[in-house]
C-alpha cells in the first residue's frame, strides 16, 4: 500500500513513523513534510491549503492521511473523495468544529455540553 500523508508537524511525523511500521505499507510519502520525515521518507512539496493540489497529488497513492487543520477545514478530504481517492480525516463540515472556536462553542451549547462562556474579552487598547 502506498501513502500520502499531508502536513509537516510533529502530528505527521509521528503518523509516519507509525506508517513505516506497518509491513502492509511499502511506500510512504510526505507533503510538504520536514527535515526530519526527508531523513527517513521522499517528501514533496504541496500547497496544503489547496484541496486540489492534495487531491492531484494524492491521486498516486493507495490512501492520503490529511493531519493539519488548515487543509482539513479547507476540504482537502472532500476534494480527494469526489476523486475517487481514499482520504482518512474529517470532511470539511466536521472539520468545522476543530477549525472554528465559535462554531464549536455554538455546537456544545446547542447540545447541552458544559462550556465556559466565550466572546470578544480583549480590552480594547488605549491610545
Amino acid at each position: 500500500m502506498r501513502v500520502l500523508v499531508v502536513g509537516s508537524g510533529a502530528r505527521e511525523h509521528a503518523l509516519v513513523t507509525s506508517l513505516l511500521a506497518d509491513p502492509a505499507i511499502n511506500k510512504v510519502v510526505a507533503a510538504p513534510g520536514n527535515a526530519g520525515m526527508a531523513q527517513q521518507i521522499e517528501t514533496q512539496p504541496l500547497d496544503v491549503s489547496d484541496p486540489a493540489a492534495v487531491a492531484t497529488l494524492g491521486r498516486g497513492f493507495d490512501l492520503v492521511v490529511i493531519g493539519p487543520e488548515v487543509p482539513l477545514v479547507a476540504g482537502a478530504v472532500d476534494a480527494c473523495r469526489e476523486a475517487g481517492i481514499l482520504a482518512f480525516g474529517p470532511t470539511a463540515a466536521a472539520a468545522q468544529l476543530e477549525g472554528s472556536k465559535d462554531f464549536a462553542k455554538q455546537i456544545m451549547v446547542s447540545a447541552g455540553i458544559p462550556t465556559a462562556e466565550s466572546g470578544n474579552w480583549c480590552p480594547t487598547p488605549k491610545r
